[in-house]
């Protein structure tokens, strides 16, 4: 894939801006299409990509990543399809976007593939979900792997679990600030200034983390390990059990799952 076209450069698109570097591509061959001039000029700067008008980087590329809100699509696809090459790749990062709609409103192009990434990506740490259509070449596939591979990691999914997707690993990062905050709260509420409160709780949640993917236990077995029988420790996870974490969890994922489906309407 010579040449990529990046449509919407705000904070996602910038990712994998630094992800297609990483996997090996040259700045010199990735075109950005953005609306604010300085945004434009800023990426340019500090990446070496080039700014270029939307027509001139729909023709020239080999893989096109639309990486706007997904508010925008429509208006966005009648722009682009005059001017798509049959052969181009379009990789799709938007939230609730169906394959089949993106395929309709380019006038029934197929090379398509859609991605949900989430915000670790920015650090190469992310975790994406992604479906082909069926005009994905074996080469294109490779090319989304290689991408991916450079954003975190990346899981092949059929396309009706997109959204299912969205609420696991797509929000998820935000459920996960969420209950930092209200840590942070908590040893405030216990007498902690907020700087030692925020110390405290970052390295206890970054620790946990590394051990969850670095022991090779699951996270049954060690939040176990780490709970005695009628300890302080087991106190606290009584209160989180009362009050329905399992579900309270799980319906904030179905909300996001929802929402996601809503978005392709």
């Amino acid at each position: 894939m010579s040449r990529v076209g990046i449509i919407g450069a705000g904070t996602m698109g910038e990712a994998f801006i630094a992800a297609l570097i990483r996997s090996g591509l040259q700045p010199s061959s990735i075109a950005i299409v953005v609306r604010r001039q300085e945004r434009g000029q800023e990426l340019a700067k500090k990446y070496g990509v080039t700014v270029v008008g939307l027509a001139e980087t729909i023709s020239s590329s080999d893989v096109l990543l639309l990486g706007i809100k997904p508010q925008g699509l429509s208006e966005l696809l009648p722009a682009i399809a005059p001017h798509l090459r049959p052969q181009t790749l379009v990789i799709s990062l938007l939230a609730g976007k169906t394959i089949a709609a993106i395929s309709e409103g380019l006038s029934g192009h197929t090379a398509i593939a859609r991605v949900m990434p989430n915000t670790p990506t920015l650090l190469g740490k992310g975790m994406a979900g992604y479906s082909l259509a069926t005009g994905v070449t074996e080469d294109q596939k490779k090319f989304v792997d290689q991408l991916l591979t450079a954003t975190g990691k990346s899981l092949l999914i059929p396309e009706e679990l997109q959204n299912a997707l969205t609420g696991t690993s797509g929000s998820g990062p935000a459920y996960f600030f969420r209950f930092v905050e209200a840590m942070i709260d908590g040893a405030i509420a216990l007498g902690l200034s907020r700087e030692d409160a925020t110390t405290l709780t970052v390295q206890t949640i970054v620790g946990s983390a590394a051990m969850l993917e670095e022991s090779g236990d699951s996270p049954t077995v060690l939040r176990e390990k780490v709970t005695s029988l009628k300890g302080a420790t087991a106190e606290a996870l009584g209160v989180f059990n009362e009050a329905g974490i399992s579900k309270i969890v799980a319906d904030a994922m179905a909300a996001s799952a929802k929402r996601a489906a809503e978005l392709a309407q």
